[in-house]
């Protein structure tokens, strides 16, 4: 079950923004898109992402048209920017769900295509799709980068048997690699997801796992603690006894080897959970998130932000697919929500985010309290002290394992 949407203010039907948000200026950092795609065959028992089933669809929402539907929102969409004067070319697209490749290349490509016909793609634009291991082929890769796709992640999670079926993940261990093989013999980047803190992941099998995904040759890897959330079929099975959570300490020792054995493989940290061989294959996506760019998310539940230095709205669509085509067929914005960020908050976001990258922040951008905490945290271990005797606040490798911990502190 995915959560509930956040509260806020009413969206115009026609899903304008507050005039106040004005027009983009040349040197406006990039513009992301994302595209949600609510579907997939099996519901993992952990995951609590706003994807369903067909069991759980029912009727009013359809797989064959979701990609028509996503394309009124765009319609949508450029009317608002253009609006708003914030139209600009599109640097960074990613796609994302559920499966995405549930659906056919070809509709991906397409709506890659209407994209580019409507705001224009950066040269060199990012543009990924996530993946299964085992929902695509070397023919459905291949008609992805011949539409315009740079880049996969694919959702390893492990490559252990029994940790794969705690997850209720579909796909054979030996899947990856070949579909490692295929995504590069097509011209794609390749990025693998890890999941640690599987009840029942020994160190070993964790072990396992991250050497086999540094064994594909990639240049990527995400590797993030599993969190059970409420409301998901593996929170019921911990609650029943059925299954035992790993302790603190188990993930925190997770995560050192995790950062060991990358390391020395030649991938560096530039985000908590994040690793890459060079600056070149970072998801520069996910770092237009941290660092608060505009983007535009598309899809049901499917976010977007737009604004500046000083107030920026955020709004959030309808969670349902088949609510999600009925607004957009009715004309209406599918928007459920907004919040309107003033210039505090858009600060306070900007350390919750900027923190957790390699590079993180300049000191002069935390308020009175903060910049009063750095020392002690610099003492404790969890900040670099040269890094901080420069200006700026970046985590130690303790201090990404207490990520929340200091942000608390940084943020008074």
């Amino acid at each position: 079950m995915s959560p509930a949407l956040p509260d806020g203010e009413p969206v115009p039907d026609d899903g304008a923004l507050p005039p106040w948000v004005g027009a983009a200026t040349p040197t406006a950092p990039g513009f992301g898109v994302y595209l949600h795609v609510p579907f997939c065959t099996v519901r993992c028992g952990y995951c609590d992402f706003n994807t369903y089933t067909a069991a759980e669809l029912g009727g009013g929402a359809s797989q064959a048209a979701y990609v028509d539907t996503a394309l009124a929102e765009l319609r949508l969409a450029e009317g608002v920017l253009a609006a708003a004067g914030r139209v600009r070319p599109v640097s960074t697209v990613f796609v994302g769900g559920g499966t995405p490749t549930v659906l056919p290349a070809g509709d991906l490509a397409r709506f890659l295509g209407e994209l580019r016909r409507a705001w224009g793609l950066e040269p060199g634009a990012e543009v990924t799709t996530e993946a299964n291991p085992d929902s695509v082929t070397p023919q459905s890769l291949q008609e992805l980068a011949d539409g315009g796709f740079t880049r996969v992640s694919f959702g390893m999670q492990s490559a252990v048997p029994h940790v794969l079926a705690t997850l209720e993940r579909t796909h054979d261990p030996a899947r990856v690699p070949q579909a490692v093989a295929w995504a590069r013999e097509a011209g794609l980047a390749v990025s693998l997801d890890l999941i640690y803190g599987t009840p029942g992941e020994s160190l070993e099998d964790w072990r396992t796992s991250v050497e086999a995904a540094l064994a594909c040759g990639v240049d990527h890897v995400s590797a993030y603690a599993l969190v059970v959330e409420p409301g998901t079929k593996m929170a019921t099975q911990v609650r029943r006894g059925l299954l035992t959570l790993p302790d603190g300490d188990d993930q925190a020792a997770k995560y050192e080897l995790a950062d060991d054995l990358l390391s020395a493989a030649g991938l560096q940290w530039y985000e908590v959970s994040n690793w890459s061989r060079t600056p070149t294959t970072a998801c520069r996506h996910n770092l237009a998130y941290w660092r608060g760019n505009d983007w535009w998310g598309f899809g049901p539940g499917a976010h977007s932000h737009v604004g500046g230095t000083d107030r920026a709205v955020r709004w959030w669509n309808v969670k349902h697919p088949r609510a999600y085509a009925d607004r957009l067929a009715r004309g209406l914005t599918p928007a459920a929500g907004r919040e309107l960020l003033d210039a505090d908050d858009v600060a306070l976001e900007r350390v919750l985010l900027g923190v957790r990258l390699a590079d993180g922040l300049p000191v002069d951008v935390l308020g009175p309290g903060g910049r009063r905490a750095v020392a002690g945290l610099v003492a404790d271990g969890l900040l670099d002290g040269r890094a901080a005797v420069s200006g700026r606040v970046i985590l130690t490798r303790r201090g990404r394992l207490l990520a929340d911990a200091v942000v608390r502190d940084l943020t008074d």
